[in-house]
């Protein structure tokens, strides 16, 4: 491990040893499977982990993170998050993720503090500051901790030091909720989100890792890395593809020659608002 990461996980092993206890909202992802494996390390069984279901979250995700959670002999708790019961959220504005955290933050903050933990902590390291993201709002008003930040943690950093803790989430794609793959102002119901986590599964089946399938109305948009565009559109995987999407409901399908660009759905808004909308 090079010395300037070294220091950083002293860093991070400094800002843990603050919490007498600490939950963690573990989403499945390599960024929370981190920061959970690090806290275990420093605080051992004054460690938890709380996971929120939801029909917006891949099911995989809540598997994975049950699947760390045990690997690490860490007690896991998982809740039904309520955001799909807010007619704010469903609206789908820009301020969708901050509803989203809001609630989801909150209801976690519950159900630790009934079994004795004051403090909750989320996997945000410091790549996330450059986007659009209200959802770090939410934390920072409602006193979620981001140790991963705090230490000076990035992307790579965090994919670095998850390799070298054999956890086996270390080099999975990032996976956003399935709102983000809506244009802002379409409202959100389960069937939508239903068609979108359905489609991504039938690309997800042919072998295509980190796409994105962005709900139109009847226009179904294929993003995946641009190394993998002229697999997708060779048949017969092509036909493969198209079929089941228009079962699914989608009349049109079709592929985004830009290939996967994380946030794409934000180009609409004005980011200088905010640099602090969900990645996806």
């Amino acid at each position: 491990m090079p010395a300037s990461l070294q220091d950083k996980q002293k860093r991070l092993i400094q800002v843990l040893k603050t919490f007498d206890r600490l939950a963690v909202a573990l989403s499945g992802g390599v960024d929370s499977a981190l920061l959970l494996a690090e806290a275990h390390a420093v605080l051992d069984q004054r460690v938890i982990a709380v996971t929120a279901r939801s029909p917006i979250h891949p099911d995989a995700d809540t598997a994975d993170a049950a699947k760390i959670a045990a690997s690490l002999g860490v007690p896991h708790l998982i809740i039904d998050s309520a955001e799909m019961r807010r007619a704010d959220f469903l609206a789908n504005t820009p301020e969708r993720c901050y509803i989203c955290k809001n609630t989801v933050f909150r209801q976690l903050l519950a159900v630790i503090r009934e079994k004795g933990f004051q403090h909750l902590a989320h996997g945000a390291n410091v790549d996330d500051r450059g986007d659009y993201r209200p959802g770090m709002r939410a934390a920072r008003e409602l006193g979620v901790a981001a140790p991963l930040m705090d230490a000076g943690l990035t992307k790579d950093d965090i994919r670095r030091m998850a390799g070298d803790r054999r956890l086996f989430v270390w080099d999975k794609p990032a996976m956003a909720c399935l709102a983000t793959r809506f244009p802002y102002g379409t409202p959100l119901d389960a069937a939508k989100i239903e068609q979108v986590r359905h489609a991504e599964q039938v690309l997800a089946a042919a072998g295509f890792v980190g796409c994105r399938v962005r709900h139109h109305g009847d226009v179904a948009r294929i993003e995946v890395p641009l190394d993998q565009l002229p697999r997708l559109v060779a048949d017969p995987l092509r036909r493969r593809i198209v079929e089941p999407l228009r079962k699914i409901g989608f009349l049109h399908v079709s592929v985004d020659l830009e290939g996967y660009v994380s946030g794409s759905m934000n180009r609409v808004l004005d980011v200088d608002q905010d640099p602090v909308t969900p990645v996806g």
